[in-house]
This record gives structure tokens, sequence and C-alpha cells, in this order.
């Protein structure tokens, strides 16, 4: 029979469009092991639907850690009491959520639930983006949106790859981080045109779209990989077409996650790498905000507006 949880869902009449509210979890399938949720991260995508788009009663939520409290009746995944990070499709944000054994990793000592949970949309994005420019020691790379979810850790797996990485920022305040992740190679301003006299690049991670991905496509050298994945700055971009296709074997690749965890690579495995490397000291989350899920409505808003960079995480009461 399904059990009575507490998850967040949309609610217009509450303050923020977001509670805390009473909904039935599901009896799990035989692959699903059954979580106790502990911390949750926010990602702007599904913050963004849940208030601009979603009918009421939806249940967002990606990211998600905690403690393994059934294992998977087939057998497959950690047992209970395992702490775990894992990633859903939709309705992580609850105090229990079933979810697929090859879609969670066990976490090692040393690795905090808060940090665990900055890791699934984020984390994984990062990574399959790097991935798309095969070997990295001793390439450039430039990351744009350097101090954002995606970027901060895009700019540490490739420094930690062996890349020579320059991050790109757009506010003073933010150069000193940025320069530790990429070993003092910033670019500051507005424009990603202002890298250029630091390329060409073998690979740009793009997530701000617009102008600086019409910049990115100018600046690669040949056979290299813009990564684009985001349209944070704009929806649209116009660029040179001979300025791309003449570099020769240039390549623009567009990354949607869930689609590189059916075809490429199950969620479960990024996980695992994403968290030894944090225990390993080679990775570090930027956690901005740290909060009781009963604050969401007012987090989601601050995190829509652009108010702190890094992640927000939020703690479940139990």
């Amino acid at each position: 029979m399904p059990e009575q949880i507490r998850a967040i869902v949309v609610d217009p009449s509450a303050p923020g469009k977001l509670a805390v509210r009473a909904v039935e979890l599901r009896d799990p399938d035989r692959d699903e092991v059954v979580v106790r949720v502990s911390a949750i991260s926010l990602n702007r995508g599904e913050t963004r639907r849940a208030l601009t788009q979603a009918e009421p009663g939806w249940r967002p939520g990606w990211d998600f850690a905690g403690v393994v409290e059934r294992a998977a009746a087939d057998g497959s995944g950690p047992k209970p009491g395992t702490r775990v990070v894992g990633l859903l499709p939709s309705g992580a944000w609850a105090e229990r959520v079933n979810c697929r054994s090859h879609a969670v990793a066990a976490l090692p000592d040393g690795v905090s639930d808060a940090q665990a949970s900055t890791l699934p949309v984020a984390g994984l994005t990062a990574l399959h983006a790097l991935r798309q420019g095969g070997l990295l020691l001793g390439r450039k790379v430039l990351v744009d949106g350097a101090s954002g979810g995606v970027g901060h850790l895009a700019c540490q797996l490739a420094t930690a790859a062996g890349a020579l990485v320059w991050g790109h920022a757009r506010r003073p305040e933010y150069r000193d981080a940025v320069a530790e992740w990429c070993g003092g190679r910033v670019v500051l301003g507005r424009d990603l045109a202002a890298a250029k006299e630091h390329g060409p690049f073998w690979l740009i991670v793009d997530s701000l779209g617009g102008p600086a991905l019409s910049a990115a496509l100018g600046m690669l050298q040949p056979n290299g990989t813009c990564v684009t994945l985001g349209i944070s700055d704009a929806a649209t971009a116009t660029f040179e077409s001979r300025n791309f296709f003449g570099t020769g074997g240039a390549r623009l690749y567009g990354l949607t996650l869930f689609h590189e965890l059916m075809s490429v690579e199950r969620a479960g495995i990024g996980l695992g790498l994403l968290a030894d490397l944090i225990a390993a000291g080679k990775l570090r989350p930027q956690i901005a905000v740290e909060a009781s899920w009963n604050e969401i409505g007012t987090i989601a808003r601050r995190l829509i507006d652009r108010e702190f960079t890094g992640k927000a995480v939020l703690h479940i009461a139990q």
C-alpha cells in the first residue's frame, strides 16, 4: 500500500508557490531502493519550471542524498544503512524516495550529505560536458559561467584532468574563487570574446548561450569542440559561419543530461566518481546557501533572481 510522506509540491496558494505537503509514496519497483532523504539541492531549470509552468501538485526535484532504508528486491544496488547520493527525473524533494539502483552511488566517509546533494545534475552535467573533449591533459579549456552551479565544478574537474583551464566570470567579486579553481586563469567581463587572446581552445563549455555561444564558436582550435548546455543569457545566437567551419573539424555538441544518462552512462557510475573526487580533495562544491526545506519558497525565489552563486542545499526536517 502507498505510504504517506511529506514532499515539496507546487501550491499556488503558498508563499513562493512551493510548500511541504503530505503526499503518497508508491511501492518501489523491483530495481528500486527506498532512500530516507537528508539533503536536496536546487537547480535553476527545475525551480523555474515549478514557479512558472508546473501544474498545482507537481513534485519537483532531481538531486538528493540520504540513507538507504530498503534494498532493491532484485538484489541490485546498495544495502540498507548505506549513505547514498542519487538522481530522479522528478520528485526528489521529499523525505523518502524510490530510486532506480543504477541512479544512486554509495558515499565515501568524509563526504557530507550537503556536498553530495550538489552532485547529481550539476556535477554530472560538468562531467559529461568535459568528456566530449576526450583526453584533456595539457589542452586549453574555456568554461563560461564559471561561478555557476555547473561551471565551478567543470573548472575543477578539467583542472584535475590536467587541462589548462580559463574560467569566465562577469562580476569582479567572483574573480578570486574562479582563480582558485583555474590556477589563476580568469577571464573577467560581460563579453566572452575577451578570452580570445588566450585561445584557441580545444574545448569550450558554454552554459550561457546567446553572445557567449557566438564568441565560443570562433575560438576553437582545429578539431576542437564547443559543448552548449544552457541558455541563461539568451536562447538564440548568431555567429560567423566561416570562422566556425573554416577552423577545420570544429564541432558543436548539444548536451542534455538525461539523454546522456540513457545513452552514454548510468548516473550511479558518474556519481561514484564525483563523490570519490570530493573525498580525495580534488573537487569542492561551492555551497552558497544552506537552510531547512521549510524555507523552499524563499530560497527558490532567491535562486531564480540570481541573488547568490554556487549551489543551494536544503536539509530535510525528519
